[in-house]
């Protein structure tokens, strides 16, 4: 994958996009990008490449998202936008039934929707996924398993029952486990945390009270790696309770550092922002989209579109695994 474009002091290395983009270009274009919640580490490192794409670009870019991860608020925003005719929505659903309708409604005004972790969307012109998602999941189990030599109880997390990408990456991992490590269980349903590590902390304790010799968390949302190395921290479960999920080194890396987690995997969501906008732009200019693609950053450079049912459903090859060791790299 190259240096990282976060330790190139942008957040996002836009010296390959394709020079079509460019609102010098063509038009210049307004662009929203709806995220499932505002104000947390994720979504304002989005906010980064959004911002920058339309510095690099020309075009009118910002990003909004409700204060609390709630489907009836992104569907407001959502509409607000489609009053203020914006050319192109950018969306990550919280909730992807939630939102089918408002985004019908903005294609049947002539909104280009492009979307990101919701590769069953109907109502949306292209999807981008930075990566493979079973195969995602399947990379965490295939640490976690490690981590707890193969047996023991584990639980995952997931901010909503009906966020499509994070349910995939466990179906990934769940299956891995069951072939790879037939004797780990687990042991209830999967934990909506609303992408909130409060919540995911008070409920991992509730599981750890029902079950006091789990050995696994598998977290798909990113505040269940500090709501996980919280709880291993005060409870002392470093080597006894593993934790292997998705995380942000400014939110997991004081857990990195102490030991209570060993690992987070991730890709970058600036670069995810960054390559939405690009998408929207394309589809506005009514450009070739397809499998080959080459967006000209990190992990999208030859899109991939496996599933022959879904053409306009795409895939990158952008993410990373950290640990203490190389954690550094990665502090954005």
């Amino acid at each position: 994958m190259g240096r990282p474009a976060w330790a190139q002091g942008k957040a996002v290395d836009a010296a390959k996009v394709p020079d079509f983009v460019s609102a010098k270009a063509g038009k210049k274009r307004v662009i929203a990008t709806v995220v499932k919640v505002d104000g947390i580490a994720w979504f304002d490192r989005m906010r980064e490449g959004v911002k920058q794409f339309g510095a690099d670009q020309g075009h009118d870019t910002w990003m909004v998202g409700p204060s609390q991860a709630d489907a009836a608020a992104q569907v407001q925003l959502v509409e607000s936008l489609i009053a203020q005719g914006v050319d192109a929505i950018c969306i990550v659903p919280f909730s992807v039934e939630a939102v089918e309708p408002v985004l019908q409604k903005a294609r049947n005004q002539g909104i280009v929707v492009i979307s990101h972790e919701a590769s069953n969307l109907q109502n949306m012109d292209y999807d981008i996924e930075a990566f493979d998602n079973h195969a995602y999941g399947a990379k965490l189990m295939e640490v976690l398993g490690k981590q707890t030599g193969g047996e023991g109880k584990y639980v995952a997390t997931v901010g909503s029952l009906t966020s499509q990408s994070q349910n995939q990456w466990i179906d990934g991992a769940v299956a891995y486990q069951k072939e790879h490590f037939p004797k780990m269980q687990e042991v209830t349903r999967r934990i909506e945390t609303y992408d909130d590590a409060t919540t995911d902390y008070n409920k991992l304790k509730e599981v750890l009270t029902a079950y006091p010799d789990l050995k696994g968390i598998l977290g798909a949302p990113m505040p269940t790696s500090a709501g996980a190395g919280r709880l291993i921290s005060e409870r002392n479960l470093q080597n006894k309770l593993f934790f292997s999920g998705t995380g942000l080194v400014s939110v997991a890396g004081e857990y990195l550092k102490n030991g209570a987690i060993d690992y987070i995997q991730f890709w970058d969501p600036a670069v995810a922002g960054y390559a939405m906008n690009i998408l929207a732009v394309m589809a506005l200019q009514k450009k070739a989209v397809g499998a080959g693609l080459d967006l000209g950053l990190n992990g999208y450079h030859d899109l991939k579109a496996p599933d022959p049912k879904s053409p306009n459903v795409l895939v990158g090859q952008g993410w990373v695994g950290v640990t203490k060791e190389n954690m550094a790299q990665y502090n954005f």
